[in-house]
């Protein structure tokens, strides 16, 4: 979760990951809290919107290493019990 120096923090949705709708758009829950508040968003985006943030993230990433328990890019987590995250 990231902190703003105003006391706001914004971070995915515990238990919600990135999914795809019925109408072709992508869409991440984010949890966002403010001092005395919390409440859940979405980040609605394009598959070009989505493309470009991967992208940017990769390039941001750069040559850090990946963790060793980080998920191949573009291939679905598998949890157990059958539940699936991308």
């Amino acid at each position: 979760m990231s902190n703003a120096s105003d006391g706001w923090q914004v971070g995915p949705a515990p238990g919600h990951g990135l999914r795809p709708r019925k109408d072709g758009l992508f869409e991440l829950p984010l949890h966002v809290r403010r001092p005395g508040r919390a409440s859940l968003a979405s980040l609605v985006l394009t598959v070009v919107e989505a493309e470009q943030l991967h992208a940017a993230l990769c390039y941001a990433l750069g040559d850090e290493p990946a963790p060793e328990n980080a998920p191949e890019c573009r291939k679905p987590i598998r949890y157990p019990g059958g539940r699936q995250k991308y």
